[in-house]
């Protein structure tokens, strides 16, 4: 089933994409980071959207070759291989680099793509508008239920300890007021999605 929250556009670079995303759930965070994404320029108009979708479409085809078995030492608060997370970086310029020339999108700025999927983790701060954005919605997938879901599972800690975890090592590396404004949205209606059941079933006791 084709995504519906695809642009017409970017459809032929997820097709391909797809077949480098089916690891570490990178498929699903793609598509959701897409959709903060195209949420995010609807409150920045002066960015170029062009840029953007591009880039977080294609931004991490490169952990598909990175080794399975070492993703979790490369990513949390206490990373043991962070080399891994430049390498994906250099093999995501490469495929996705490959994907856009084959297709040649019309109006997108192949080099600008690049230039943030180069960079889009180990570079901090923003490079240009369409760097910050791709980096907060890339950012704001882990505050999402998928995303909070997923951490859970790498790092085998319960919802609410992954939530502390967010807001006290991610939410601060938020680059724009909105990203910041969603991300602390999604962890308000985390914390009551996971606490009402617990509240719930102590008041039916009382």
């Amino acid at each position: 089933m084709t995504p519906s929250t695809l642009m017409p556009r970017d459809l032929p670079l997820w097709e391909e994409a797809r077949g480098f995303l089916d690891v570490r759930s990178n498929d699903v965070h793609t598509l959701i980071s897409y959709g903060i994404a195209k949420a995010l320029l609807v409150e920045h108009p002066g960015v170029v959207e062009s840029i953007v979708l591009p880039a977080i479409l294609l931004h991490d085809v490169g952990w598909k070759r990175i080794d399975p078995a070492l993703m979790a030492d490369a990513i949390g608060p206490n990373p043991t291989r962070k080399e891994l997370v430049r390498e994906h970086e250099i093999y995501g310029v490469e495929i996705a680099g490959d994907i856009l020339r084959r297709h040649r999108p019309e109006g997108v700025d192949i080099d600008a793509v690049l230039a943030i999927i180069d960079q889009h983790d180990t570079l901090k701060e923003a490079s240009s508008p369409e760097d910050a954005l791709v980096k907060d919605a890339d950012k704001g997938w882990r505050f999402s239920p998928h995303g909070v879901e997923t951490i859970c599972g790498w790092f085998g800690t319960p919802a609410a300890e992954t939530l502390d975890m967010l807001e006290d090592f991610v939410l601060p590396q938020f680059l724009t007021d909105t990203g910041r404004i969603m991300a602390r949205a999604y962890l308000a209606a985390g914390r009551a999605t996971f606490e009402a059941p617990a509240y719930l079933k102590e008041s039916a006791n009382v």
